[in-house]
Protein backbone atom coordinates (compact mmCIF):
# COMPACT_ATOMS: atom_id res chain seq x y z
CA UNK A 1 0.00 0.00 0.00
CA UNK A 2 1.00 3.45 -0.60
CA UNK A 3 -0.85 6.52 -0.09
CA UNK A 4 -0.21 9.91 -1.82
CA UNK A 5 -1.85 13.28 -0.76
CA UNK A 6 -1.80 16.30 -2.73
CA UNK A 7 -3.44 19.29 -2.96
CA UNK A 8 -2.46 23.12 -1.82
CA UNK A 9 -0.68 24.16 1.10
CA UNK A 10 -3.51 24.01 3.75
CA UNK A 11 -5.54 21.44 3.03
CA UNK A 12 -4.40 19.24 5.75
CA UNK A 13 -1.91 16.86 4.04
CA UNK A 14 1.06 16.86 7.01
CA UNK A 15 -1.32 16.43 9.39
CA UNK A 16 -3.71 13.90 7.83
CA UNK A 17 -0.43 12.39 6.97
CA UNK A 18 1.17 11.40 9.99
CA UNK A 19 -2.29 10.20 11.15
CA UNK A 20 -2.41 8.13 8.63
CA UNK A 21 0.65 6.88 9.49
CA UNK A 22 -0.12 6.10 13.02
CA UNK A 23 -3.14 4.27 12.22
CA UNK A 24 -1.36 2.29 9.61
CA UNK A 25 1.99 1.60 10.76
CA UNK A 26 3.69 3.00 7.54
CA UNK A 27 6.14 5.25 7.31
CA UNK A 28 5.53 8.66 6.75
CA UNK A 29 7.05 10.99 4.19
CA UNK A 30 6.79 14.53 3.50
CA UNK A 31 8.12 15.90 0.74
CA UNK A 32 8.61 19.39 1.51
CA UNK A 33 10.26 18.37 5.04
CA UNK A 34 12.70 15.82 2.83
CA UNK A 35 13.51 18.60 0.39
CA UNK A 36 14.46 20.91 4.00
CA UNK A 37 16.74 18.23 5.15
CA UNK A 38 18.61 17.59 1.64
CA UNK A 39 19.26 20.94 1.17
CA UNK A 40 19.85 22.46 5.03
CA UNK A 41 17.68 24.90 4.78
CA UNK A 42 13.68 26.03 5.07
CA UNK A 43 11.93 26.35 1.74
CA UNK A 44 11.51 30.00 1.80
CA UNK A 45 15.28 30.43 1.82
CA UNK A 46 15.47 28.07 -0.93
CA UNK A 47 12.96 30.11 -3.36
CA UNK A 48 14.18 33.44 -1.69
CA UNK A 49 18.26 32.46 -2.62
CA UNK A 50 18.37 29.64 -4.96
CA UNK A 51 14.79 30.15 -6.97
CA UNK A 52 11.23 28.35 -7.38
CA UNK A 53 13.14 26.50 -10.65
CA UNK A 54 15.92 25.10 -8.04
CA UNK A 55 13.40 24.27 -5.81
CA UNK A 56 11.49 21.92 -8.16
CA UNK A 57 14.26 20.37 -9.44
CA UNK A 58 15.13 19.08 -5.69
CA UNK A 59 11.40 18.10 -5.69
CA UNK A 60 11.42 16.07 -8.60
CA UNK A 61 14.90 14.04 -7.10
CA UNK A 62 13.14 13.66 -3.57
CA UNK A 63 9.62 12.38 -5.02
CA UNK A 64 11.73 10.21 -7.30
CA UNK A 65 13.47 8.65 -4.37
CA UNK A 66 10.82 7.76 -2.69
CA UNK A 67 9.41 3.70 -1.77
CA UNK A 68 6.94 2.12 -4.38
CA UNK A 69 4.85 0.75 -1.68
CA UNK A 70 4.59 0.23 2.07
CA UNK A 71 4.56 4.64 2.62
CA UNK A 72 2.20 7.91 3.18
CA UNK A 73 3.19 10.37 1.01
CA UNK A 74 2.70 13.79 1.71
CA UNK A 75 3.55 15.97 -1.52
CA UNK A 76 4.40 19.97 -2.24
CA UNK A 77 1.54 21.90 -2.96
CA UNK A 78 2.87 22.61 -7.03
CA UNK A 79 4.36 19.03 -7.12
CA UNK A 80 1.48 17.58 -9.57
CA UNK A 81 2.04 20.55 -12.21
CA UNK A 82 5.03 18.62 -13.42
CA UNK A 83 3.85 15.35 -15.30
CA UNK A 84 7.23 13.70 -14.25
CA UNK A 85 6.15 13.95 -10.58
CA UNK A 86 2.50 12.76 -11.09
CA UNK A 87 4.11 9.61 -12.68
CA UNK A 88 5.96 8.85 -9.90
CA UNK A 89 3.44 9.33 -7.48
CA UNK A 90 1.01 7.70 -8.88
CA UNK A 91 2.57 4.36 -9.42
CA UNK A 92 1.28 1.43 -7.38
CA UNK A 93 -0.53 4.30 -5.10
CA UNK A 94 -3.75 5.41 -4.35
CA UNK A 95 -3.89 9.76 -4.97
CA UNK A 96 -5.50 11.56 -2.79
CA UNK A 97 -6.79 15.29 -3.62
CA UNK A 98 -7.52 17.02 -0.17
CA UNK A 99 -9.32 20.23 -1.12
CA UNK A 100 -10.41 23.09 1.52
CA UNK A 101 -12.26 26.53 0.67
CA UNK A 102 -9.84 29.48 -0.07
CA UNK A 103 -11.18 31.06 3.11
CA UNK A 104 -10.52 28.32 5.27
CA UNK A 105 -6.82 27.80 3.40
CA UNK A 106 -6.21 31.21 4.27
CA UNK A 107 -7.11 31.10 8.27
CA UNK A 108 -5.11 27.85 8.52
CA UNK A 109 -1.71 28.94 6.33
CA UNK A 110 -1.51 32.93 7.04
CA UNK A 111 1.08 32.99 9.93
CA UNK A 112 3.44 30.14 8.03
CA UNK A 113 6.57 30.97 6.74
CA UNK A 114 5.76 29.97 3.25
CA UNK A 115 7.37 31.67 0.04
CA UNK A 116 5.22 33.78 -1.88
CA UNK A 117 4.51 32.40 -5.09
CA UNK A 118 3.23 35.68 -7.05
CA UNK A 119 3.25 39.47 -6.73
CA UNK A 120 -0.41 39.31 -5.26
CA UNK A 121 -1.99 40.07 -2.11
CA UNK A 122 -2.16 36.51 0.16
CA UNK A 123 -5.70 36.06 -0.03
CA UNK A 124 -5.83 37.14 -4.20
CA UNK A 125 -2.47 34.67 -4.70
CA UNK A 126 -4.72 31.66 -2.86
CA UNK A 127 -7.44 32.00 -5.39
CA UNK A 128 -5.98 32.40 -8.36
CA UNK A 129 -3.49 29.37 -7.78
CA UNK A 130 -6.25 27.66 -7.00
CA UNK A 131 -7.69 28.16 -9.88
CA UNK A 132 -4.72 27.20 -11.96
CA UNK A 133 -3.73 24.39 -10.03
CA UNK A 134 -6.98 22.29 -10.12
CA UNK A 135 -6.55 21.44 -13.61
CA UNK A 136 -3.67 19.38 -12.59
CA UNK A 137 -4.92 18.70 -8.97
CA UNK A 138 -8.46 16.73 -10.37
CA UNK A 139 -6.67 14.93 -12.99
CA UNK A 140 -3.33 13.70 -10.55
CA UNK A 141 -6.05 12.28 -8.14
CA UNK A 142 -7.49 9.26 -7.74
CA UNK A 143 -10.30 9.97 -5.01
CA UNK A 144 -10.95 13.81 -3.70
CA UNK A 145 -11.54 14.77 0.07
CA UNK A 146 -13.49 18.00 1.05
CA UNK A 147 -11.36 18.59 4.42
CA UNK A 148 -13.46 22.28 5.23
CA UNK A 149 -15.81 21.41 7.56
CA UNK A 150 -13.91 17.96 8.61
CA UNK A 151 -11.44 17.19 11.42
CA UNK A 152 -8.15 15.48 10.04
CA UNK A 153 -9.42 12.03 12.39
CA UNK A 154 -12.77 12.48 9.99
CA UNK A 155 -10.58 13.43 7.07
CA UNK A 156 -8.33 10.07 7.86
CA UNK A 157 -11.13 7.90 8.37
CA UNK A 158 -12.70 8.56 5.03
CA UNK A 159 -9.64 7.96 3.40
CA UNK A 160 -9.01 3.99 5.26
CA UNK A 161 -12.57 3.42 4.43
CA UNK A 162 -11.86 4.36 0.72
CA UNK A 163 -8.50 2.20 -0.13
CA UNK A 164 -10.63 -0.70 2.35
CA UNK A 165 -14.05 -0.19 0.70
CA UNK A 166 -13.86 1.93 -2.41
CA UNK A 167 -16.73 4.05 -3.26
CA UNK A 168 -18.84 2.00 -5.39
CA UNK A 169 -22.87 2.01 -4.42
CA UNK A 170 -24.20 -1.44 -3.28
CA UNK A 171 -25.52 -3.28 -5.98
CA UNK A 172 -24.31 -1.18 -8.82
CA UNK A 173 -21.85 -3.72 -10.08
CA UNK A 174 -24.02 -5.97 -11.09
CA UNK A 175 -26.97 -3.26 -12.45
CA UNK A 176 -23.96 -2.05 -14.46
CA UNK A 177 -22.52 -5.78 -16.09
CA UNK A 178 -26.61 -6.06 -16.51
CA UNK A 179 -26.56 -2.97 -18.57
CA UNK A 180 -23.68 -3.93 -20.67
CA UNK A 181 -24.82 -7.12 -21.51
CA UNK A 182 -27.90 -5.56 -22.97
CA UNK A 183 -26.17 -2.55 -24.48
CA UNK A 184 -24.21 -5.77 -26.55
CA UNK A 185 -20.77 -4.82 -25.29
CA UNK A 186 -18.59 -7.92 -26.23
CA UNK A 187 -18.71 -10.32 -23.74
CA UNK A 188 -15.35 -10.78 -22.77
CA UNK A 189 -15.17 -7.36 -22.07
CA UNK A 190 -18.00 -7.32 -20.13
CA UNK A 191 -16.17 -9.99 -17.78
CA UNK A 192 -13.06 -8.05 -17.72
CA UNK A 193 -15.18 -5.10 -16.26
CA UNK A 194 -16.92 -7.42 -14.11
CA UNK A 195 -14.08 -8.47 -12.21
CA UNK A 196 -12.89 -4.77 -12.47
CA UNK A 197 -15.52 -3.77 -10.66
CA UNK A 198 -15.62 -6.83 -7.88
CA UNK A 199 -11.99 -6.60 -7.58
CA UNK A 200 -10.01 -3.90 -5.89
CA UNK A 201 -12.23 -1.40 -4.26
CA UNK A 202 -9.37 1.06 -5.15
CA UNK A 203 -9.23 0.73 -8.66
CA UNK A 204 -10.49 3.63 -11.09
CA UNK A 205 -13.21 3.22 -14.13
CA UNK A 206 -13.04 5.39 -17.08
CA UNK A 207 -15.08 4.86 -20.26
CA UNK A 208 -16.17 5.85 -24.06
CA UNK A 209 -19.68 6.68 -23.83
CA UNK A 210 -21.81 7.18 -27.31
CA UNK A 211 -24.13 5.43 -29.21
CA UNK A 212 -22.51 3.69 -31.19
CA UNK A 213 -19.17 2.77 -28.81
CA UNK A 214 -18.26 -0.20 -30.94
CA UNK A 215 -15.81 1.22 -33.27
CA UNK A 216 -13.78 2.83 -30.82
CA UNK A 217 -10.15 2.23 -30.30
CA UNK A 218 -10.04 3.72 -26.65
CA UNK A 219 -10.51 0.67 -24.55
CA UNK A 220 -7.57 -1.11 -26.34
CA UNK A 221 -5.51 1.83 -26.02
CA UNK A 222 -6.34 3.37 -22.30
CA UNK A 223 -5.84 -0.21 -21.23
CA UNK A 224 -2.25 0.08 -22.41
CA UNK A 225 -1.63 3.01 -21.21
CA UNK A 226 -2.87 2.02 -18.10
CA UNK A 227 -0.22 -0.59 -17.34
CA UNK A 228 2.37 0.88 -19.11
CA UNK A 229 2.13 3.90 -16.27
CA UNK A 230 1.27 0.72 -13.71
CA UNK A 231 -1.80 2.51 -12.89
CA UNK A 232 -4.64 0.54 -11.60
CA UNK A 233 -7.55 1.62 -13.50
CA UNK A 234 -10.14 -0.21 -15.75
CA UNK A 235 -11.56 1.26 -18.93
CA UNK A 236 -14.61 -0.05 -21.08
CA UNK A 237 -17.39 0.89 -23.23
CA UNK A 238 -20.86 2.85 -22.14
CA UNK A 239 -23.42 2.26 -25.30
CA UNK A 240 -27.52 3.36 -24.74
CA UNK A 241 -29.39 6.14 -27.13
CA UNK A 242 -29.36 8.16 -24.36
CA UNK A 243 -26.84 9.89 -21.79
CA UNK A 244 -28.97 9.18 -18.83
CA UNK A 245 -28.63 5.94 -18.11
CA UNK A 246 -24.57 6.40 -18.77
CA UNK A 247 -24.35 8.86 -16.26
CA UNK A 248 -26.64 6.89 -13.35
CA UNK A 249 -23.54 4.14 -14.24
CA UNK A 250 -21.00 6.20 -13.71
CA UNK A 251 -22.49 8.05 -10.74
CA UNK A 252 -23.56 4.70 -8.88
CA UNK A 253 -19.94 3.55 -9.47
CA UNK A 254 -17.82 6.39 -8.83
CA UNK A 255 -16.24 6.59 -12.53
CA UNK A 256 -12.88 8.75 -12.69
CA UNK A 257 -13.76 9.78 -16.41
CA UNK A 258 -15.39 9.51 -19.62
CA UNK A 259 -14.36 10.05 -23.13
CA UNK A 260 -17.53 10.82 -24.88
CA UNK A 261 -18.56 10.39 -28.85
CA UNK A 262 -20.97 11.06 -31.14
CA UNK A 263 -24.42 11.71 -30.13
CA UNK A 264 -23.34 13.11 -26.83
CA UNK A 265 -20.60 15.97 -27.10
CA UNK A 266 -23.27 18.64 -26.40
CA UNK A 267 -25.52 17.02 -24.38
CA UNK A 268 -23.31 15.83 -21.47
CA UNK A 269 -23.12 19.35 -20.95
CA UNK A 270 -25.89 20.23 -19.09
CA UNK A 271 -25.27 17.86 -16.81
CA UNK A 272 -21.26 19.07 -15.63
CA UNK A 273 -20.45 21.45 -12.94
CA UNK A 274 -17.71 22.94 -14.64
CA UNK A 275 -17.14 23.71 -18.49
CA UNK A 276 -13.27 24.80 -19.94
CA UNK A 277 -13.59 28.01 -22.15
CA UNK A 278 -13.03 26.35 -25.17
CA UNK A 279 -14.99 23.60 -24.90
CA UNK A 280 -18.05 25.86 -24.13
CA UNK A 281 -17.13 28.00 -27.09
CA UNK A 282 -16.73 24.74 -29.77
CA UNK A 283 -20.03 23.65 -27.54
CA UNK A 284 -18.87 19.80 -27.51
CA UNK A 285 -17.45 18.20 -24.63
CA UNK A 286 -15.15 15.19 -25.35
CA UNK A 287 -13.42 14.63 -22.23
CA UNK A 288 -15.29 14.38 -18.66
CA UNK A 289 -13.52 14.00 -14.98
CA UNK A 290 -15.18 13.65 -12.18
CA UNK A 291 -13.60 14.66 -8.51
CA UNK A 292 -15.72 15.17 -5.52
CA UNK A 293 -18.68 14.83 -7.46
CA UNK A 294 -18.08 17.16 -9.52
CA UNK A 295 -17.84 17.03 -13.17
CA UNK A 296 -15.63 18.87 -15.27
CA UNK A 297 -15.58 18.86 -19.09
CA UNK A 298 -13.42 19.79 -21.61
CA UNK A 299 -12.56 19.20 -24.96
CA UNK A 300 -8.94 17.71 -26.60
CA UNK A 301 -10.45 17.46 -30.30
CA UNK A 302 -9.43 20.88 -31.00
CA UNK A 303 -5.80 20.78 -29.87
CA UNK A 304 -5.55 16.99 -31.80
CA UNK A 305 -6.58 18.89 -34.94
CA UNK A 306 -4.50 22.21 -34.02
CA UNK A 307 -1.00 20.31 -33.60
CA UNK A 308 -1.75 17.80 -36.87
CA UNK A 309 -2.16 20.64 -39.28
CA UNK A 310 0.96 22.42 -38.28
CA UNK A 311 1.52 25.18 -41.21
CA UNK A 312 -0.20 23.80 -44.38
CA UNK A 313 -1.23 26.98 -45.69
CA UNK A 314 -4.23 29.82 -45.19
CA UNK A 315 -6.98 28.89 -46.60
CA UNK A 316 -9.58 25.79 -44.97
CA UNK A 317 -12.64 24.27 -45.97
CA UNK A 318 -14.22 22.13 -42.86
CA UNK A 319 -16.60 19.82 -44.41
CA UNK A 320 -19.76 19.19 -41.89
CA UNK A 321 -21.03 21.30 -39.21
CA UNK A 322 -21.53 19.58 -36.20
CA UNK A 323 -19.44 18.83 -33.17
CA UNK A 324 -16.47 17.37 -34.49
CA UNK A 325 -16.93 20.11 -37.17
CA UNK A 326 -17.10 22.91 -34.47
CA UNK A 327 -14.14 21.93 -33.11
CA UNK A 328 -12.18 21.80 -36.53
CA UNK A 329 -13.26 25.34 -36.79
CA UNK A 330 -11.98 26.45 -33.34
CA UNK A 331 -8.75 24.63 -34.47
CA UNK A 332 -8.46 26.54 -37.73
CA UNK A 333 -9.10 30.16 -36.30
CA UNK A 334 -5.97 29.77 -33.43
CA UNK A 335 -3.93 29.34 -36.42
CA UNK A 336 -5.52 32.34 -37.79
CA UNK A 337 -6.36 30.82 -40.77
CA UNK A 338 -9.48 31.56 -44.12
CA UNK A 339 -11.64 29.38 -42.43
CA UNK A 340 -14.80 28.04 -45.15
CA UNK A 341 -17.91 25.64 -43.62
CA UNK A 342 -19.27 23.76 -46.04
CA UNK A 343 -22.13 21.64 -45.64
CA UNK A 344 -25.01 19.53 -47.26
CA UNK A 345 -27.43 21.38 -44.74
CA UNK A 346 -26.42 25.00 -45.61
CA UNK A 347 -28.18 26.65 -42.96
CA UNK A 348 -26.00 24.17 -40.47
CA UNK A 349 -23.51 25.62 -41.88
CA UNK A 350 -24.31 29.17 -42.06
CA UNK A 351 -25.01 29.10 -38.21
CA UNK A 352 -21.59 27.37 -37.43
CA UNK A 353 -20.02 29.70 -39.58
CA UNK A 354 -21.56 32.28 -37.82
CA UNK A 355 -20.44 31.56 -34.42
CA UNK A 356 -17.06 32.08 -35.18
CA UNK A 357 -16.74 35.15 -37.98
CA UNK A 358 -16.06 32.60 -40.96
CA UNK A 359 -17.80 31.52 -44.48
CA UNK A 360 -20.35 29.11 -45.18
CA UNK A 361 -21.85 27.65 -48.20
CA UNK A 362 -22.82 23.83 -49.80
CA UNK A 363 -20.99 21.36 -50.30
CA UNK A 364 -20.90 22.34 -54.47
CA UNK A 365 -18.74 25.34 -53.28
CA UNK A 366 -15.98 23.60 -52.94
CA UNK A 367 -13.98 24.24 -56.61
CA UNK A 368 -14.73 27.70 -56.07
CA UNK A 369 -12.72 28.31 -52.39
CA UNK A 370 -9.57 26.10 -53.68
CA UNK A 371 -8.71 25.38 -50.18
CA UNK A 372 -5.21 24.61 -49.08
CA UNK A 373 -6.34 22.65 -46.02
CA UNK A 374 -9.70 20.40 -45.93
CA UNK A 375 -10.90 18.58 -43.05
CA UNK A 376 -13.84 16.13 -43.08
CA UNK A 377 -15.17 16.59 -40.01
CA UNK A 378 -18.60 14.00 -40.73
CA UNK A 379 -19.04 10.73 -40.24
CA UNK A 380 -18.85 9.85 -43.68
CA UNK A 381 -16.29 7.63 -44.81
CA UNK A 382 -16.61 5.41 -41.11
CA UNK A 383 -16.96 1.86 -41.35
CA UNK A 384 -19.86 0.65 -42.70
CA UNK A 385 -19.50 3.71 -45.04
CA UNK A 386 -17.58 3.96 -47.92
CA UNK A 387 -18.73 7.04 -49.15
CA UNK A 388 -16.60 10.11 -49.87
CA UNK A 389 -18.15 14.00 -49.76
CA UNK A 390 -15.54 14.96 -52.22
CA UNK A 391 -14.52 13.64 -55.93
CA UNK A 392 -10.97 12.82 -57.09
CA UNK A 393 -11.26 15.47 -59.38
CA UNK A 394 -11.52 17.74 -56.73
CA UNK A 395 -8.34 17.43 -55.23
CA UNK A 396 -4.95 18.83 -55.78
CA UNK A 397 -1.56 17.83 -54.86
CA UNK A 398 -1.09 20.79 -52.99
CA UNK A 399 -3.56 20.19 -50.71
CA UNK A 400 -3.89 18.86 -47.43
CA UNK A 401 -6.14 16.43 -46.60
CA UNK A 402 -7.64 15.72 -43.03
CA UNK A 403 -10.08 12.56 -42.48
CA UNK A 404 -11.11 12.99 -39.14
CA UNK A 405 -12.67 9.52 -39.03
CA UNK A 406 -10.29 7.14 -37.62
CA UNK A 407 -12.32 3.94 -38.27
CA UNK A 408 -10.64 2.91 -40.98
CA UNK A 409 -8.03 4.44 -40.91
CA UNK A 410 -8.07 4.68 -44.47
CA UNK A 411 -10.81 5.39 -45.54
CA UNK A 412 -12.40 6.55 -49.04
CA UNK A 413 -11.06 10.01 -49.15
CA UNK A 414 -7.41 8.88 -47.37
CA UNK A 415 -7.20 6.91 -50.39
CA UNK A 416 -8.01 9.46 -53.15
CA UNK A 417 -6.11 11.82 -51.24
CA UNK A 418 -3.11 10.01 -51.43
CA UNK A 419 -3.70 9.25 -55.32
CA UNK A 420 -3.59 12.51 -56.01
CA UNK A 421 -0.33 12.91 -54.15
CA UNK A 422 -1.77 15.59 -51.49
CA UNK A 423 -0.59 15.59 -48.03
CA UNK A 424 -2.14 13.25 -46.03
CA UNK A 425 -3.41 13.41 -42.16
CA UNK A 426 -5.47 10.61 -41.54
CA UNK A 427 -7.89 10.55 -38.43
CA UNK A 428 -5.47 8.10 -36.23
CA UNK A 429 -3.24 11.69 -36.00
CA UNK A 430 -6.52 13.45 -34.73
CA UNK A 431 -6.82 9.89 -32.33
CA UNK A 432 -3.35 9.80 -31.40
CA UNK A 433 -2.68 13.66 -30.61
CA UNK A 434 -6.24 13.68 -28.61
CA UNK A 435 -6.03 10.93 -26.75
CA UNK A 436 -2.49 11.97 -25.51
CA UNK A 437 -3.98 15.07 -24.63
CA UNK A 438 -7.02 13.24 -22.82
CA UNK A 439 -4.90 11.30 -21.07
CA UNK A 440 -3.04 13.67 -19.30
CA UNK A 441 -6.88 15.32 -17.78
CA UNK A 442 -7.28 11.30 -17.07
CA UNK A 443 -3.80 10.79 -15.16
CA UNK A 444 -1.73 13.95 -15.23
CA UNK A 445 0.39 12.17 -17.20
CA UNK A 446 1.61 13.26 -20.35
CA UNK A 447 2.00 9.99 -22.11
CA UNK A 448 4.62 10.77 -25.01
CA UNK A 449 2.78 10.84 -29.29
CA UNK A 450 5.46 8.19 -29.94
CA UNK A 451 4.13 5.78 -27.09
CA UNK A 452 1.05 6.53 -28.22
CA UNK A 453 1.34 5.64 -32.02
CA UNK A 454 2.93 2.64 -31.07
CA UNK A 455 0.45 1.27 -28.95
CA UNK A 456 -2.26 1.80 -31.76
CA UNK A 457 -0.46 0.05 -34.20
Amino acid sequence: MRIVLCGFRGTGKTECGRLLSQLTGLPFFDTDAMIEERVGKPIYEIFAEDGEETFREHERQVIASLPDSGCIVGSGGGAVIDSRNVAALRRGSTMILLEAEPAVIEQRIRNTTRPALTTLPFRDEIRVLLKERRPFYTSAADFCIDTTARSPNEVCLSIMRIVTEGTVLPGAGERAVRFLDRSGIPHDEVRAFEEAVNGDPKTRLYAIAGNPAFQSRSPALYAQLFSHYHLNCHYTRLQAPDILPILRICHDLDFRGLSVTIPFKTSIMGHLSEISPDAREIGAVNTVVWCGGKGYGSNTDWIGIRDAIGDAGSKAVVLGAGGAAAAAVYALRSLSLDITVLNRTVSAARDLAGRFGCESGPLEMFDRVSPDIVINATPVGMDPDTRSLLQQGQLKPSMTIFDLVYTPPDTPLIRMARSARCRVIPGTELFVRQAAAQFRHFTGISAPLELVRSMIQ
